[in-house]
């Protein structure tokens, strides 16, 4: 299939059908093919109304959707999936040809052309037909351009929201259930506050959830696991050490003896 076949099957059913052809449905199904040849021919392809009927010049819905729904029921586009709103597009194939192209249309441009030759005694030389990515020029392309990145649908807003008390960490709002999934809640508070502080004594950011993972699966996670062993371990010290005074005061015969807590620290959540 390329531009050369579709406009000539195109223009033989125009010549053979003149009773119901109009500008309009050439202007809509030229642009379709043009659309598709700039997209390198896909097989579908995306037709927004909108930037169609602009490109066309056709003001009214009503004129554009008679012409496009035509083009459909004489078999020149497929629709594949009709728009749900006015955020996408009509998806569309260009129906593909393979029958003979020898047509009335050609036939009596045969036979035209061949009268005038013999009338003004000139050579028919063959017609080279421009290539499809030559026939616009810079300024076009550029127009097309812009008429469709301006109906291009708008890209969601992105929420993010900020974590931990240094204002240092933000991730998007959609991703924080993720977080509350994956972590407990006490050990995704410690995991924040000690990045959170890290980042600040490296004057650093975390802009997004990806980033903020990296982070965590890097060394966040394997430090809280360290401190927590520390901990037990530091409490096992304590509880053998008191058991240690309270069999020596039993051999003593003393009542009590005072008893000592785990010590405890605070975490310096600037180191790694």
């Amino acid at each position: 299939m390329n531009g050369y076949e579709l406009s000539r099957n195109y223009f033989n059913f125009c010549f053979e059908n003149p009773e119901i052809i109009k500008p309009n449905h050439t202007a809509v199904y030229f642009f379709a093919v043009e659309h598709c040849n700039r997209l390198g021919w896909k097989e579908k392809f995306g037709l927004p109304t909108t930037m169609a009927m602009e490109a066309t010049g056709i003001k009214s819905y009503h004129t554009y959707i008679k012409a496009y729904r035509d083009l459909i029921e004489w078999g020149f586009i497929i629709e594949i999936q009709k728009s749900k709103n006015q955020h996408s597009s009509n998806i569309v194939a260009l129906a593909k040809f393979d029958k003979a192209l020898d047509k009335a249309l050609d036939k009596a441009l045969t036979k035209h052309t061949s009268k005038q030759s013999q009338s003004t005694h000139q050579s028919n030389d063959s017609i080279i037909k421009q290539l499809n990515q030559e026939q616009l020029n810079k300024e076009q392309i550029n127009k097309l351009k812009e008429i469709i990145k301006k109906h291009e649908p708008p890209k969601p807003k992105i929420e993010f929201i900020d974590l931990g008390e240094f204002d240092n960490i933000k991730i998007e709002k959609d991703k924080f259930e993720l977080l509350i999934e994956t972590y407990p809640s006490e050990k995704l508070d410690w995991m924040i506050k000690k990045l959170g502080a890290w980042l600040v004594n490296k004057n650093k950011t975390v802009k997004n959830y990806k980033s903020l993972k990296g982070y965590f699966v890097n060394w966040v996670d394997k430090s809280y696991e360290e401190e927590k062993q520390k901990q037990s371990q530091n409490k096992d010290k304590h509880a053998n050490y008191n058991k240690a005074m309270d069999e020596l005061g039993s051999f003593l015969g003393l009542d009590e003896i005072e008893q000592t807590e785990p010590e405890t620290y605070e975490t310096d959540y600037t180191e790694i």
